[in-house]
């Protein structure tokens, strides 16, 4: 348990302790720090162990393996999760989203379209998704039926997933966002709230958010998806876990559908169900 004294300045994260955090992590996440990740851990780590009041770090993982202190494997999650990311991050995947999926599915009149953000994180892939389908809706005369389509959006920090729902973003955040656009999805905040801007309640009411631990199934969707983002997820995964996750994947797709993963991602080596369409951009085959 945290004790009364102010922790002292926390030094790097003793070998023990940070194999019992990444053994930790592993378990519940699937997750795979390796020791370059020690950086990344100690300095998140530190931050929560001032917050609760722990002086080192043995204190915590004494206290975080403790039945008392199953509580906190939530917290440990939301602290070690990354969740780097901004508006069109690798837009090649909006490109084709614009000029190949969107074009294949409206030419079928395949409504709603469903997309799955699938590590929604703070919610800027989801929301630049959003904006891609409004605005192909809007130039094709569609914008005014809303069931046009529907977005799912899922993380594993529940923190984070809270942020993505709320839907507020400082103006830096939107720097890849034309001023135009800006002005579309975004509402300008006031007061307590001036800088910041909320996407609009015309997209957000397209969304459905859930808590969710991709590497453990089954997921809380009785549709299929058209498109499901998997980005920069991966990353974290030994070979084995990226095959698993992948293939729990394509049971959600519909035939025909794409998976779109991270460009410093690639799924050489996997045994997977997919044909490879574009550099991180790959389609469940269609059986004949």
């Amino acid at each position: 348990m945290p004790t009364e004294h102010t922790p002292m300045t926390l030094m790097r994260i003793p070998d023990d302790c940070y194999e019992i955090i990444r053994k930790l992590v592993y378990e519940q996440t699937r997750i795979n720090l390796g020791d370059n990740k020690r950086e990344l851990v100690q300095s998140r780590l530190a931050k929560r162990l001032r917050l609760i009041g722990f002086n080192n770090y043995h204190e915590y993982c004494r206290f975080v393996t403790h039945p008392q202190g199953a509580d906190e494997l939530e917290h440990l999650i939301n602290a070690i999760s990354t969740n780097h990311t901004y508006f069109f991050r690798e837009p090649q995947h909006f490109e084709f989203l614009t000029q190949v999926a969107l074009p294949e599915l409206f030419a079928k009149k395949k409504t709603p379209i469903r997309i799955w953000s699938s590590a929604s994180s703070s919610g800027e892939e989801a929301y630049t998704i959003a904006i891609v389908l409004s605005e192909f809706f809007r130039k094709n005369g569609r914008d005014q039926n809303p069931n046009n389509w529907e977005i799912e959006c899922t993380d594993i920090s529940s923190k984070i997933l809270e942020s993505a729902r709320q839907g507020i973003y400082t103006q830096d955040r939107l720097r890849e966002i034309p001023p135009e656009t800006q002005s579309r999805y975004f509402q300008k905040g006031t007061g307590k709230l001036e800088g910041h801007y909320r996407i609009k309640s015309s997209l957000r009411n397209h969304f459905d958010f859930h808590l969710q631990n991709l590497l453990k199934p089954p997921y809380p969707f009785d549709q299929l998806f058209d498109v499901i983002f998997c980005r920069n997820v991966m990353i974290y995964f030994d070979k084995a876990t990226q095959s698993e996750l992948v293939g729990y994947l394509h049971k959600y797709l519909n035939p025909g559908g794409y998976l779109m993963i991270g460009h410093s991602e690639s799924l050489t080596g996997i045994n997977h169900p997919y044909e490879s369409i574009k550099p991180a951009i790959f389609r469940k085959k269609i059986l004949s």
